[in-house]
């Protein structure tokens, strides 16, 4: 890991984190033009989780700090979408209330092993649930702009399977960060 601390990767992490923030105002804002704003707003910003990661590896600029905000931006994005979304009505509030304790469980996780010196990175099934976690709250976030029953259902059925994700995903988290913590 690099010891430089502000790479372009970990600017670009922070620049979702504050996307995510822009994206509530507008997605809150009652206007139809809004929520078209807030899908594109989420749109970069999901993309901007594709591009800080890979820009890091490829160009060795892969950091701690990097490494935490990561996964910590990927949070504040979804979880805020969601908490619109059932402001909004398209998501079940019992789907974010689950969603929302694994994240502050694995993050409450990370945080101890911080304090250790250890660093617990996003993994496979992590980051498969953040990409279906993003593709489900587009396709929500779109059912909303065009109104079509057949894309709220498909938005629905991929938030389900997020959801499954999440939960076996922050299992595997709990497993694995217990091993390294009780070492």
């Amino acid at each position: 890991m690099s010891k430089k601390t502000i790479t372009g990767p970990t600017w670009l992490t922070i620049l979702r984190i504050l996307l995510a923030i822009l994206f509530m105002i507008f997605i809150l804002y009652p206007a139809s033009w809004a929520v078209v704003t807030a899908f594109i707003i989420f749109i970069v910003a999901s993309v901007t989780d594709k591009i800080d990661g890979h820009w890091a590896r490829k160009t060795n600029n892969v950091t701690d700090l990097g490494a935490f905000l990561d996964p910590l931006a990927d949070k504040i994005l979804v979880n805020l979408a969601l908490l619109a979304l059932v402001y909004l009505q398209a998501v079940p509030v019992w789907v974010f209330a689950i969603i929302l304790v694994r994240d502050f469980t694995i993050d409450g996780m990370r945080m101890s092993a911080a304090r250790k010196n250890i660093t617990i990175s996003a993994s496979f099934f992590g980051k498969l649930k953040t990409t279906f976690q993003m593709i489900a709250i587009l396709i929500l976030l779109l059912s909303l702009i065009v109104n079509l029953e057949w894309i709220k259902i498909t938005g629905d059925v991929l938030l389900y399977i997020a959801l499954a994700l999440t939960v076996f995903s922050g299992l595997d988290y709990l497993k694995k960060g217990r091993k390294l913590l009780i070492k």
